[in-house]
């Protein structure tokens, strides 16, 4: 499962820059007074050492990390859901996301000007999370009228939505996002069908300066309090030397970044704590053709993991063979980690964990 992030913030901020950092697209930046035709779409693949921990064990033709589907889409001001700037039109782009990344700008610039005149990215946090909800509001406001002409025929499945569709019009209208509404199972499923932009989760980028890319500044902590307030987690990125980053070969990467005194790229911090938000983990399968890390929700078991890879691998599942990448690392090969009775064999009610590394059995209609 290839996790889908939208990019949002005010005009001017670097999301931009931040989605080239994260996809090493070399997208340009819209002018603040041109609209923009379409978002900017890419993919980010999120290093993981652990590949290469693998890697020094078996050998194998290509390594393929988890990757990141990312939308940048134009910014939004203060007034976007009346229609101020580009208005709301491009949000429908991300409506469809697992989770949004809002960039919020902590750079000093004399080049480039601020929507608001003046920096604070705990304003701009809320000036965002409002635009949002009013966004959420027309959505909801355009659906309700029909949903409750429609519940009139008794239909179950109509009467939910149009009681969802009120709750969330209610909530939205009191100025509060959809994530913080207490729905049941079936409802929340309804809402997730709907795109609702405030039931998604939110990452907080701070787009920090060359001076501050430890995120130290009294500007990254008042946003840090906001974003916290508001049940967000937030990341210092300097987007300018990233983006610069991520255009390297893996050995210049290395140097630059130590020479910055960083032991990782942003991107590495920025997934695990997307991950962390959403519940979600790697495994990894590992063999000659390729090593590879997959994406998978926390507490699924055995079988739900072999269907990342594919569906037949679900439907035909046997069992599955586990063992650690610590395994491999004190036993060297799969075959001593079997012969010190490490390699695991487990079935369907397996729960797989973090870093396990898997080979799935299956029956005649799988593949392994």
């Amino acid at each position: 499962m290839a996790l889908q992030v939208g990019i949002v913030g005010l005009p001017l901020v670097g999301k931009t820059t931040i989605f080239n950092a994260l996809t090493a697209a070399g997208a340009e930046a819209t002018a603040y007074s041109k609209a923009q035709s379409k978002p900017n779409i890419g993919v980010a693949k999120i290093p993981d050492r652990r590949l290469n921990i693998i890697n020094q064990f078996i050998e194998t033709q290509k390594l393929v990390p988890a990757t990141i589907s990312v939308v940048d889409v134009a910014g939004l001001v203060r007034g976007a859901s009346s229609g101020q700037g580009l208005g709301n039109k491009f949000l429908a782009h991300i409506r469809d996301m697992d989770a949004i990344i809002h960039v919020a700008r902590c750079f000093d610039s004399d080049e480039v000007i601020h929507s608001e005149d003046t920096i604070d990215a705990a304003r701009d946090i809320d000036t965002i999370e409002t635009e949002l909800i009013l966004a959420d509001l027309e959505q909801v406001g355009n659906s309700l009228d029909k949903a409750k002409r429609a519940a009139k025929s008794g239909d179950k499945e109509t009467i939910a939505r149009a009681e969802v569709l009120e709750k969330a019009y209610a909530q939205l209208n009191d100025g509060k996002p959809i994530r913080d509404l207490h729905l049941n199972p079936e409802q929340a499923k309804l809402v997730k069908s709907m795109g609702m932009l405030t039931s998604k989760k939110v990452l907080v980028v701070a787009n920090v300066g060359e001076d501050d890319i430890h995120g130290a500044s009294d500007r990254v902590k008042a946003a840090r309090e906001k974003a916290t307030a508001m049940g967000f987690p937030l990341v210092p990125i300097c987007g300018k030397l990233e983006a610069e980053i991520a255009e390297l070969s893996e050995a210049d990467r290395g140097e630059m970044l130590q020479g910055m005194g960083l032991t990782e790229p942003a991107l590495t911090i920025l997934a695990a704590e997307a991950y962390k938000l959403l519940g979600l983990q790697s495994f990894f399968t590992a063999g000659e053709p390729e090593i590879r890390a997959w994406t998978m929700s926390i507490g699924a078991k055995a079988p739900v993991a072999a269907g990342v890879i594919h569906s037949d691998l679900e439907k035909s599942f046997i069992k599955a063979e586990v063992y650690t990448i610590a395994d491999l690392q004190q036993f060297k090969t799969e075959h001593d980690i079997k012969q010190h009775g490490k390699l695991r064999l487990e079935g369907k009610e397996y729960v797989v964990r973090d870093g396990d590394v898997v080979h799935f059995q299956a029956g005649l209609a799988g593949k392994k």
